[in-house]
């Protein structure tokens, strides 16, 4: 392991052991102190999270993108000091941490025994609506986190996630849709982060006017396993509460070969990101390259 690697995975070692024991109070101003002096850098993520939004709100002016890229950059740090401490929250703290509107699109989802895959993008925090639905649902669910470097952080991630109630599956080695497959087959729920991929099997999309390539997993699995599925998107308000909404199901058209399926339902996923995107810009934690036009066509990464 380099010594980057060991440092990286140092951090993020003492932010849960840290942060968790801070009161909660002192955590929020951690992450406020931390977001302002990484906005006061600007390094490249919060370069790009600028660019991002200019796409996302294409008539702010200079001094608005630089106020949005600075609540985005506080967003993204309430996210960070949530999840630190989520592993030590209450069950009430986490019932009470998130509200979501439409619920009933998964929970009757879930009663007809069909299976339900959630699709979420990179908004407010996914985990603490993953972990208010094992605890206020009482439903485990199934996803899957992609491979960081070190490993040690890797374990790290998949052992925070577990102990929030979720079977974590990882993103390579080829087997995770046959899970996640078997697991919606049987009645079961998948989670999955759904906005952005990069690799050659991505779906082509239309998303604030520009091409962007989201994941073909989701609508793959609908198809293959007749499993519902449903965008969720979520927020934060001035409170210390998250919101969220569940979408509507994107259906599987009637007509057309897999592949033309396949894209008619991720680029329903895309306008529904889209649109809760374009309601809390700030919220979306998109700190990498993500539209075609942005990436380098020599490396196709950010």
């Amino acid at each position: 392991m380099s010594a980057q690697d060991r440092l990286t995975d140092a951090l993020y070692g003492l932010g849960w052991g840290t942060v968790k024991k801070l009161p909660e109070p002192a955590a929020v101003r951690l992450g406020r102190t931390i977001a302002d002096l990484a906005w006061k850098k600007r390094g490249k993520g919060v370069q790009r999270l600028e660019s991002n939004y200019a796409r996302v709100v294409p008539d702010a002016s200079p001094q608005r993108l630089a106020e949005l890229s600075r609540a985005g950059m506080r967003s993204y740090l309430r996210y960070w000091m949530e999840s630190f401490r989520l592993p030590a929250w209450s069950e009430d703290r986490v019932r009470e941490g998130f509200a979501p509107k439409d619920v009933h699109h998964l929970t009757d989802g879930l009663a007809a025994g069909k299976g339900v895959i959630l699709a979420l993008p990179h908004l407010a925090n996914w985990d603490l609506a993953g972990a208010w639905v094992t605890t206020e649902l009482k439903t485990p669910f199934t996803t899957v986190a992609e491979r960081l470097k070190p490993e040690t952080l890797y374990d790290r991630f998949v052992a925070y996630r577990e102990g929030l109630g979720m079977e974590v599956l990882p993103h390579s080695g080829g087997s995770a849709f046959g899970t996640l497959a078997r697991r919606l087959r049987d009645g079961g729920l998948v989670c999955l982060v759904a906005d952005r991929d990069l690799s050659s099997s991505g779906v082509e999309v239309d998303f604030f006017g520009a091409t962007a390539r989201m994941p073909a997993g989701p609508a793959l699995l609908a198809q293959q396993t007749g499993a519902l599925l449903l965008p969720v998107t979520l927020w934060y308000d001035d409170s210390p509460v998250m919101r969220g909404r569940v979408h509507p199901p994107v259906e599987v058209p009637e007509s057309g070969n897999r592949a033309e399926k396949t894209s008619v339902m991720t680029q329903a996923l895309a306008d529904a990101f889209a649109t809760g995107i374009a309601e809390h810009p700030k919220d979306w934690h998109m700190l990498q390259r993500l539209w075609l036009a942005d990436l380098d066509p020599t490396k196709g990464t950010s």
